[in-house]
């Protein structure tokens, strides 16, 4: 049974896999520790770009101190050759004399092939050990894996009488403090979502801003049928920086109306053949995936492993309708929009059935509910 030393070294673990997420590719944030005689002799969470791994990184920093120690891996470590040789051959060489393992990978290639390399050469090994925590850490990884799709996190907020806004006008909702989490939210994703609606009305960069992150903008994607996104817009002005892709695809559950689908949008190319030319040559990718299911498969084969869904309503509840939230945040601000305002198709008294509040915070004088799809 594992003590305090344990959970405190391994929630160490967990800490610093956090620290990578949305910078390492299709391969998963992992943090590992190396501990002898009570103490860490051995640190690292996988690098940016996904190598070199934990693992190798700890183990290379405790050197010969990794004899005869304990590894705190989050994730299973990896027994196939690819770029790299496996980590659970690497923790052979080194003498660990026991690893405690967080999550089992369910990537075919090695599930519980690290395992039994670990076993086979006398290492004591142990898993379970804040499992759940591990599988919140490593969400997007393994969403990706067993379901073939990114870990969505669907983003709201809410005013305190349930409104999102006003159908064409920027209206802050909450604080500068909000702001500043979902910059920090931006940086761990690896891609972030919006309909043509708050494209056009907010004309967002959807970029992290948060100084010394701003290296850590996802991919920014608008669903975009019309291919309404102005050529002056930010987006665009920064496509060749940051990627933007645009969904120019009908979306079931999205009607054009709830686009703001018109004319004006079109008429800026002349044409629809002359705006996605145009777009283009701004650096913007034009995708012509139809079906949200079949859209996160594509972005998944890609690589994306976490897609924050920022809004606007419709899009919140074409998601929501089939199924596809992993993880609501839904901050609710202390002002008031009053009628006419968009009505949320969330609020805290109002979540659909599978989602457990796990978390409820103050930013500010606003609040955050998370909510997490029961697993």
């Amino acid at each position: 049974m594992a003590g305090d030393d344990d959970r405190r070294f391994m929630a160490r673990a967990l800490e610093l896999s956090r620290r990578h997420l949305g910078l390492t590719g299709t391969n998963p944030s992992v943090g590992c520790v190396v501990v002898r005689d009570g103490g860490i002799v051995g640190e690292a969470v996988t690098a940016p770009g996904g190598r070199p791994h934990a693992e190798t990184q700890a183990l290379d920093n405790a050197r010969e101190k990794a004899r005869g120690a304990t590894v705190y891996v989050t994730l299973e470590p990896c027994s196939h050759y690819g770029r790299t040789p496996p980590c659970a051959n690497a923790i052979v060489e080194a003498g660990v004399s026991r690893a405690v393992i967080a999550v089992t990978d369910p990537d075919p290639r090695v599930s519980g092939r690290g395992l039994a390399i670990l076993r086979d050469a006398g290492i004591v090994v142990e898993t379970g050990l804040m499992e759940k925590e591990g599988r919140r850490a490593l969400a997007g990884y393994l969403t990706r894996q067993t379901k073939g799709r990114p870990y969505v996190t669907l983003k709201l907020a809410v005013s305190a009488d349930g409104k999102l806004g006003r159908r064409g006008e920027e209206l802050a909702i909450t604080g500068p403090e909000v702001k500043a989490e979902v910059h920090r939210l931006r940086a761990e994703s690896d891609a972030i979502l919006v309909g043509i609606g708050t494209a056009l009305s907010d004309d967002p960069e959807l970029t992290v801003r948060i100084p010394g992150m701003q290296g850590r903008s996802p991919i920014r994607i608008v669903l975009d049928r019309g291919l309404q996104l102005p050529l002056d817009s930010k987006l665009v002005k920064t496509a060749r920086d940051i990627p933007v892709i645009v969904v120019a695809s009908p979306q079931p559950g999205i009607q054009a109306s709830d686009e703001s689908l018109s004319s004006s949008g079109r008429a800026e190319g002349g044409s629809s053949a002359d705006k996605r030319e145009m777009l283009a040559e701004a650096g913007v990718e034009i995708m012509d995936t139809s079906g949200l299911d079949i859209l996160l498969a594509v972005f998944a084969a890609r690589g994306i492993s976490s897609l924050l869904v920022e809004g606007g309503a419709i899009v919140a509840k074409a998601f929501l309708d089939i199924g596809l939230v992993d993880r609501i945040l839904l901050f609710r601000g202390t002002g008031t929009v009053g009628e006419g305002g968009l009505e949320s198709p969330l609020t805290p008294s109002d979540m659909p059935a599978g989602f457990t509040l796990i978390r409820e915070d103050a930013f500010g004088g606003d609040r955050l509910f998370e909510y997490e799809r029961d697993f």
